[in-house]
């Protein structure tokens, strides 16, 4: 039984390497957004190349990340979680230094491998090192530290940008690994190898990994997100290619005897609904904040570190918010909050429509982020404790690592596609005119599609049995994915 006590050296120590191995892969998620304009002009990038540069880390990521907690499961989680630091942050170190789009493409997918090693890592650190009396609250801590690396990720971002350059915005994740590095090896506890992530310290993980699984999974969404950002007649043949590919990704997962996606956990309908509604929301998110950061900058001139704190109240309203919003779902069951949260950021998006040249932040842009706050606030928290109730105990860290994936991958696609859906040229955020019209196309598209995830939320999302799994990370600030919780702490 792990026996580490929070309040002691060691505890502290945990924490602080946990935070902040979890903080570059978060960090890195929230600031590129802000320094695409720069990537584009000073490597000459096209539109597709800002994408990709996106997109390329999303991609391994999600591809990769339910396989990343296996492989710490097996051979030690400490040791997965800092070869995860290391490669990231040599990754991270390639994408500051890149001479062209392309190589910084290459060094994102790169990163998008490290992120998957680290990400589920850190909080499996968590629950193999910390007493049972202490978990639930270095937990807590855990998760309100990360929402408020969250917050102050876009407002960095932008000063880097505006400041040193936008290779600084990579460059940073270097020191934060040399410092997370050797405290993790001088002071967390290897999990016994080839232990299971139960919490039992003994049972012995039996079976392969699904490398097959990993490798068509990620292969699917790759030839999809080409397919979408390329265009075209050669866009359809991909297309295809990619939906071939999922096909025989299902087929090999429902013969495997250990999936990295066990597809006999969607007999769920609950689970099931509550997925799909997460594909809409999420979709939705990542298509909003990839185009705001590029309409806040081209179109109404902002300089990126006003463009970043400018969707800083988003991130505030659920770091402190999302507990309570947490607790008002239990009380009243997630179906109205599933419903009404999504319409309130559908809401949101019509508003942006009024931000174009010049636009006024206090009148144009905060009233359409205070209200996508408001909506997050309302749907985030009881989306993943609704995902974690519809299946049993044993399972939950599986269902919140597929649901965290769902998010991702629909981030990757809403990337990816939205642009041509708006008719996005591959010049046109270099023009205020062009890129402001393709952006009033864009947000309605985002809005329509969280209107049909309230739909199917009120429609198929039913209220928990008493006594089921409930969410550990409380506190949430990450506005791209769903917290993630560890296999089998709950």
């Amino acid at each position: 039984m792990p026996d580490v006590r929070l309040a002691s050296a060691q505890g502290k120590w945990i924490l602080l390497t946990t935070v902040l191995g979890s903080s570059m892969a978060m960090l890195d998620s929230t600031v590129v957004n802000v320094a695409l304009p720069r990537i584009g002009e000073d490597l000459d990038a096209s539109l597709s190349a800002l994408q990709w540069t996106v997109n390329a880390y999303m991609l391994t990521l999600a591809g990769l990340i339910l396989l990343g907690g296996s492989l710490g499961d097996r051979y030690g989680r400490r040791k997965v979680f800092v070869t995860g630091v290391v490669w990231f942050a040599a990754a991270s170190l390639m994408c500051g230094l890149a001479p062209t789009d392309a190589v910084l493409i290459g060094a994102r997918a790169l990163q998008g491998v490290g992120g998957a090693l680290l990400t589920p890592g850190s909080l499996a650190l968590i629950q193999a090192s910390f007493h049972p009396d202490d978990r639930a609250r270095a937990v807590g801590l855990w998760s309100g530290f990360g929402g408020i690396g969250a917050a102050v990720g876009p407002f960095l971002g932008g000063w880097l940008v505006d400041g040193p350059g936008w290779r600084w915005v990579f460059l940073l994740n270097v020191p934060l690994a040399l410092v997370c590095v050797p405290v993790a090896l001088r002071h967390v506890p290897e999990s016994s190898e080839g232990t299971s992530g139960s919490g039992s310290g003994g049972e012995r993980v039996h079976g392969r990994f699904d490398v097959l699984g990993a490798v068509l999974g990620a292969l699917a969404l790759g030839l999809v997100t080409y397919a979408l950002i390329e265009g075209g007649v050669t866009g359809v043949v991909v297309a295809v290619a990619g939906v071939g590919t999922a096909v025989a990704f299902v087929r090999v997962e429902k013969r495997r005897r250990d999936p990295m996606l066990p597809l006999d956990i969607f007999a769920s309908r609950q689970f099931t609904a509550v997925n799909i509604v997460t594909l809409c929301v999420y979709a939705a998110f990542s298509g909003f904040f990839f185009l705001t950061a590029l309409q806040l900058q081209v179109v109404a001139g902002y300089s990126a570190l006003a463009a970043g704190t400018a969707l800083l109240p988003s991130t505030v309203l659920m770091l402190f918010l999302s507990a309570r919003s947490g607790a008002l779902a239990d009380r009243i069951g997630p179906r109205i909050p599933l419903t009404v949260g999504p319409l309130l950021c559908a809401a949101a998006m019509l508003l942006m429509l009024r931000v174009g040249e010049h636009a006024d932040y206090l009148t144009d842009v905060l009233p359409a982020v205070l209200v996508m706050g408001a909506g997050m606030v309302t749907l985030v928290a009881p989306l993943t404790a609704t995902v974690l109730a519809s299946v049993s105990t044993a399972r939950a860290g599986i269902a919140s690592g597929i649901n965290n994936a769902a998010a991702r991958s629909a981030g990757l696609i809403a990337v990816a596609g939205l642009p041509l859906l708006a008719g996005m040229g591959p010049e046109a955020y270099r023009s205020a005119t062009a890129f402001d019209a393709a952006f009033d196309r864009a947000m309605p598209i985002c809005a329509g599609v969280l209107v049909m995830g309230s739909v199917l939320a009120f429609a198929l999302v039913r209220r928990p049995a008493p006594g089921c799994v409930r969410p550990e990370c409380r506190t949430h600030g990450n506005i791209t994915t769903p917290p993630l919780e560890a296999e089998g702490h709950l």
